[in-house]
């Protein structure tokens, strides 16, 4: 089925106003972003020592991609691949997140 492993977080309106945001779900911390209108979801915690990655700056790479810039140390990571943009290793783990009738839908599974 379409909707069995979708999730519900967050209210689409609300991730839009703020642009990002920490959920905590089933034990993963996850950090929402909404770059652009699309939306992007990731580990929440940094791969370098934790950091939260919901609190980082939002740019652009010289390839155009959205990325974080994590407040603590400065690792950045791709929105849409979790790629840590120096070394291009996906360090973060990403999820598959869409917008759903004004609601923002994660699964955990992808």
């Amino acid at each position: 089925m379409e909707n069995e492993n979708w999730i519900d977080v967050a209210s689409a309106a609300d991730l839009k106003a703020r642009g990002a945001m920490e959920v905590v779900l089933e034990g993963n911390i996850i950090a929402l972003f909404n770059v652009q209108d699309v939306p992007y979801a990731l580990d929440g915690l940094c791969a370098h020592q934790g950091g939260p990655i919901a609190k980082g700056q939002i740019s652009e790479t010289d390839r155009k991609q959205p990325c974080v810039t994590c407040p603590w140390h400065g690792w950045q990571y791709e929105l849409a691949t979790g790629i840590q943009t120096v070394n291009r290793q996906p360090l973060q783990r990403t999820f598959p997140v869409r917008e759903r009738d004004g609601r923002i839908e994660i699964r955990l599974d992808g």
